[in-house]
């Protein structure tokens, strides 16, 4: 079972689409799959038009009010959402109410609870912040997926997350495989093929072959409480996650 958040500390970079599709995606290749959604907007259970609010979710989990397994819903075929629930952001503004000696350890205990074998992919959609959920985030998961869109600020963006992970990989002696994915991608656009240059050059053997290209469809289809496979399945957009999950299961990257 691959445990991966999808993961920047900036926002707009495409992380709840790629959680999103490439799970969808992983899906269709025959992978059993488990979403978590860790961000307090609740955003990927409304693409999958649950309503977040009124459901067992990541909160009651977290706050050990409910057994992972208990939380789970069944979304599409092969794949499994556990939504964010209505007090998810509490973790942040009321830390006090977990257990305080295992605050950045409340998921990884949650996914004790699963057997290792029930899953072919746990994906954990990460908030944009750097506070406590995204701290269990890290401290549960073996793998990254880091969206990185074109220009600089994502940059600088992924600069603060690397320096993060480092100290805690340090910290642990854990080391965390990170892959990291082109998103809201223009291949015509030559700060767009810099920002890919850089990033093969910091992270050889890392950035995952598969570019995500801009594409309207990605940003249309939660709306109507699909995936791209369902709202546009001949779209650019549907080809290159379809890819992308390929480029995961066969660690496909750029040189």
């Amino acid at each position: 079972m691959r445990v991966i958040a999808i993961m920047n500390q900036k926002g707009g970079v495409g992380k709840t689409t790629t959680t999103l599709n490439l799970s969808h995606a992983l899906a269709l290749e025959g992978q059993k799959v488990l979403m978590l959604d860790m961000d307090p907007q609740g955003h990927l259970g409304s693409c999958f038009g649950v309503d977040t609010y009124h459901s067992s979710g990541m909160d009651q989990v977290l706050f050990n009010e409910t057994n992972m397994l208990d939380a789970i819903q069944d979304v599409r075929d092969n794949l499994f959402l556990i939504p964010a629930g209505a007090r998810l952001g509490e973790i942040e503004t009321r830390p006090q109410e977990l257990n305080n000696q295992r605050n950045g350890y409340q998921l990884v205990d949650a996914l004790a609870q699963i057997d290792s074998k029930a899953f072919d992919f746990i994906l954990v959609d990460c908030p944009p912040a750097s506070g406590l959920l995204a701290m269990n985030a890290i401290l549960a998961c073996e793998e990254f997926v880091v969206p990185v869109t074109g220009d600089y600020l994502a940059l600088q963006g992924l600069s603060r997350l690397i320096k993060v992970v480092t100290h805690i990989e340090q910290a642990l002696q854990k080391d965390i495989r990170k892959w990291f994915v082109l998103t809201r991608f223009q291949k015509q656009r030559k700060l767009a093929q810099q920002i890919k240059n850089k990033l093969i050059n910091y992270f050889p053997h890392q950035v995952l072959e598969t570019a995500i290209r801009e594409n309207v469809s990605l940003a249309e289809s939660p709306g109507f409480a699909q995936t791209i496979f369902e709202y546009r399945p001949r779209s650019n957009g549907a080809q290159d996650y379809r890819q992308l999950a390929i480029d995961l299961l066969e660690n496909r990257t750029l040189h």
